[in-house]
């Protein structure tokens, strides 16, 4: 069946809300009929990904969407941008790259979007309920949504999200649809000893395993531990979005969709069970290093961006000391304004935590040169890191990553891997 507008939609199509609001309808409407869709369905809210500037074309669909009077219908929060509005200094784009990011990140809040720049918009407030519909960008945060969250997203590239936020609507296709959000996969993790299990390091090498096993496939992943903390969550979200294709996946006894892994499934037998092995495991941790290197030229955390508990772990770590290398640490600015609330924020910048906000080091220059060693906690950063900023990278714990900074060289403790 051909796609199906509503009145209301049509007369929006055909300019009674402005040229602006005309244009993003227009342009949901095909997108939704190439996608299959018979209909568009109301959402909830929206995150956009399109405001971070990879060219100028991103600002012109921007402006022109100002200027034909368009705004957002839904709240609607903003990943990062290719600026750190806080710390200008920070970011090394030209003259006329710096200007037109500025004017990306101004169209939009000019939209009437909320200026929160982060790629990890849930820990600013916006959490939508388990079976609410959104459009949201930004492969992190869309599994996080999809997954933990329980909403229902589908993941909507540049300009897409920002037409959904417009307009109000999204097509009725994909994870949208009840049908399509049941696990096909079980993931059995009785393999992994439960003290691994138990550390901050292993779930975005086991993130990164999953991406690569299962691709875009829906999995349930069982016998992880029951008070599994939210951040390990978000590391798992983003290597398992980052490495494969996963927009939604379940965690038994975790996840709003899977109490257990029979509901996961719907019932359902599973297509395939996976087993990981703590062999498994450690390759996949393997290939998240690129280079293997005593040579440190910078540490890189917070992708998706670092949390105030985070933050606190971090501060713990150091236990006074100072970094000897650059140590960039990305938050959104709802966690600065936490950590200067609780006078934590000098004592990060004391020890020599070069704090980054609205934007990271891989999307927007500010590293320093194209060539050196880079360590991250990160299973994102570590995947795109090399090609983003030509740097090669070492995955390390936390605990790695600060002892390294402390000593400034490479030191990892490979016994975390033989429990």
């Amino acid at each position: 069946m051909a796609l199906a507008l509503s009145a209301e939609e049509q007369a929006v199509a055909d300019g009674r809300d402005g040229p602006g609001a005309a244009m993003a309808l227009r342009i949901l409407a095909e997108s939704a009929r190439l996608l299959g869709a018979e209909r568009l369905i109301p959402i909830a809210s929206s995150h956009i990904d399109g405001c971070l500037y990879h060219g100028d074309s991103g600002v012109a669909f921007a402006e022109r969407l100002v200027e034909g009077g368009a705004r957002v219908a839904v709240p609607t929060t903003l990943n990062v941008g290719a600026l750190d509005l806080m710390r200008p200094e920070q970011i090394r784009l030209d003259a006329h790259e710096r200007d037109m990011a500025l004017r990306l990140m101004r169209a939009h809040e000019a939209l009437g979007c909320r200026p929160t720049w982060t790629c990890a918009p849930y820990q600013a407030g916006h959490r939508p309920a388990p079976g609410i519909d959104v459009a949201w960008g930004e492969s992190n945060a869309v599994a996080f949504v999809n997954s933990v969250l329980g909403a229902r997203s589908n993941r909507y590239g540049d300009f897409l999200d920002l037409c959904c936020a417009i307009t109000g609507r999204a097509p009725a296709t994909g994870l949208h649809l009840a049908e399509n959000r049941k696990a096909t996969l079980l993931v059995d993790t009785s393999a992994i000893p439960d003290p691994l299990k138990a550390l901050d390091v292993f779930y975005p090498v086991l993130g990164a395993w999953y991406g690569r096993a299962v691709g875009e496939a829906i999995g349930v992943i069982d016998g992880l531990p029951p008070d599994l903390s939210e951040d390990s969550l978000k590391a798992f979200a983003a290597a398992a979005a980052s490495s494969g294709s996963v927009a939604l996946f379940h965690a038994a006894g975790l996840t709003p969709e899977a109490p257990d892994a029979e509901m996961a499934l719907g019932g359902a037998p599973p297509q395939a069970i996976l087993r990981p092995t703590p062999e498994d495991l450690l390759a996949a941790r393997d290939s998240l290093s690129t280079v293997d290197s005593q040579q440190l030229d910078a540490i890189a955390v917070g992708s998706p961006h670092f949390s105030n508990s985070e933050f606190k772990q971090l501060l713990h770590l150091l236990d006074g000391r100072e970094s000897r290398v650059p140590f960039y640490a990305c938050t959104g600015r709802h966690v600065i304004e936490q950590l200067q609330a609780e006078g934590l924020l000098q004592s990060l910048e004391t020890a020599g935590i070069r704090i980054v906000a609205d934007t990271c080091v891989v999307v927007t220059p500010i590293l320093e040169g194209f060539d050196g060693v880079l360590m991250t906690n990160s299973g994102k950063f570590a995947h795109y890191a090399p090609g983003n900023t030509g740097y090669g990278v070492i995955y390390g714990s936390l605990s790695d990553c600060v002892e390294s900074a402390v000593s400034g060289r490479v030191r990892r403790d490979e016994s975390l891997w033989s429990a």
